[in-house]
């Protein structure tokens, strides 16, 4: 496969915190031409068979996909998994285990919002969820932006859902050795999910790529949604410093919310490997 193919690996249904279904995105998909889709859900793998059977009746070829959440030196991290098992009971026992912690930190953020003023966040939060075992900061942002507290959900995360921000409650995820461990176990290959977005400096983004690439990650996001232009030329070279292979996917969202469309990023560079040349064989 060429490194020119319409390729979105990373987006969000209403498995996780997304708003459309995974039927929706794939009508989306193809409408905006994507040749190549996986469905990466937050830490849930419960849409995988509906996002393939959807790709399948728009002329896509799917890839299975999941986006872990793992703690880095302090930091949240996310690992995309790609072309897994969707079936791998370890990788589903895995991903419950991490799931497990959200309500309780959804109860916190809505006791700290409380304080700030902004009382029923937790149960308004709820409306937006799809999936009561993945409450997220995002579904809160959306209450928010209801209630007339902020324009929008990125002004919701600048003023109450960043650490020191009366809703910000940190928790613990996998460790990244789990993460890659449950994909990689499953048949699948691990990539860093847009790695510009970390607030680390040189040495920790060294030691996460090291430390990832030992645990047996093979890639990173290139080109996806929340990069600039300068940060897919930094993470193209920093991939092949790694020898990783590149990934490119929108982390589309919502037609509302979300910075880049499903299907609409700009090409990878044609020096890289792209990750599906790595995965031909798992794709549906």
């Amino acid at each position: 496969m060429s490194s020119i193919l319409n390729a979105d690996l990373h987006c969000h249904s209403v498995v996780s915190d997304g708003t459309l279904t995974p039927e929706e995105l794939a009508a989306r998909a193809a409408a905006n031409g994507v040749e190549l889709w996986a469905l990466t859900d937050h830490d849930e793998i419960g849409g995988q068979h509906r996002a393939a059977a959807a790709a399948s009746a728009h002329g896509m070829k799917y890839l299975t996909g999941t986006e872990i959440s793992v703690t880095f030196a302090n930091e949240t991290v996310h690992i995309v998994g790609l072309g897994f098992d969707p079936d791998d009971a370890a990788m589903s026992e895995g991903l419950y285990d991490t799931r497990g912690g959200r309500g309780k930190r959804a109860m916190e953020m809505s006791e700290g919002l409380a304080k700030a003023g902004i009382h029923g966040a937790y149960e308004g939060a709820l409306k937006f969820v799809g999936n009561p075992d993945l409450i997220s900061r995002t579904h809160f942002a959306r209450f928010l932006v209801e209630q007339g507290h902020c324009r929008d959900t990125n002004e919701v995360f600048r003023k109450f859902l960043t650490e020191g921000k009366p809703g910000y409650v940190p928790h613990r995820w996998a460790a990244l050795k789990d993460a890659v461990r449950w994909i990689t176990g499953a048949k699948g290959l691990a990539v860093i999910a847009h790695p510009g977005r970390y607030k680390f400096t040189a040495n920790e983004e060294y030691a996460l790529f090291l430390e990832f690439k030992e645990h047996g990650g093979r890639a990173i996001e290139v080109v996806t949604g929340s990069h600039s232009p300068a940060e897919y030329v930094e993470y193209a070279d920093k991939a092949l410093e790694f020898g990783f292979a590149a990934s490119r996917g929108s982390d589309f969202h919502s037609p509302d919310e979300s910075h880049c469309d499903l299907g609409k990023l700009p090409w990878l560079p044609g020096k890289l490997t792209p990750v599906w040349e790595l995965l031909e064989h798992r794709i549906r």
